[in-house]
């Protein structure tokens, strides 16, 4: 009995109050928080509106047939720049066309009439040499360039070189100079040093 009076006289007020408000305050958001793991999960009808579910008694629209090896075009229908699309694709058509007869020699149609009258032989091969050589002669003619730039890159950098290796050397000789200097100022001084305090 006089263990349980000295421990009660022991427990101090303030020490009971705050485990009484810690606990209170512990109940509190516990009972009174917002909902966690224990809510029920959402039901279809509470979905968010944005969010649309297939639904098989409404008409959804398809792509119809456009050709080509699937039947169907590679636009989404319900996409706005379909347009803007083909007339791109149009624009690139014509562009590769146009490019196809100027950068070639020949042009298509030449290529096919050459095939369909069966030009001479010598001929496909004299228009095939005159082809060659003159693709040989740009070759040459940027080998030389490339060669020459070569060059002169070469002795540009050997020049640099040997103008940075003096710069080097005259500061490698200017550093050791005032090395000089600066050891016999500091002997000079430790001297002076010494001297006054001999004194």
């Amino acid at each position: 009995m006089k263990k349980a009076m000295n421990w009660l006289k022991n427990i101090r007020p303030l020490k009971a109050l705050t485990v009484f408000l810690a606990g209170i305050f512990l109940f509190m958001t516990q009972a009174c928080g917002a909902p966690g793991i224990a809510t029920q999960p959402p039901q279809p009808g509470a979905q968010a509106p944005n969010i649309e579910r297939y639904d098989s008694t409404k008409d959804y629209p398809l792509n119809p047939p456009a050709g080509g090896i699937n039947n169907f075009s590679d636009v989404d229908p319900r996409a706005k720049d379909e347009k803007a699309a083909n007339d791109k694709a149009e624009a690139l058509v014509k562009n590769a066309q146009k490019n196809i007869e100027q950068k070639g020699i020949d042009s298509r149609e030449q290529y096919g009439r050459n095939f369909q009258q069966g030009t001479p032989l010598g001929e496909r091969v004299k228009n095939l040499g005159e082809d060659i050589g003159s693709s040989a002669e740009e070759v040459r003619k940027g080998l030389v360039k490339g060669t020459q730039r070569g060059i002169e890159n070469i002795k540009g950098n050997t020049q640099n070189t040997a103008e940075d290796v003096t710069k080097n050397v005259q500061r490698g000789a200017e550093d050791v100079g005032k090395n000089v200097q600066r050891t016999a100022e500091d002997a000079g001084n430790a001297a002076k040093r010494t001297v006054k305090d001999v004194d």
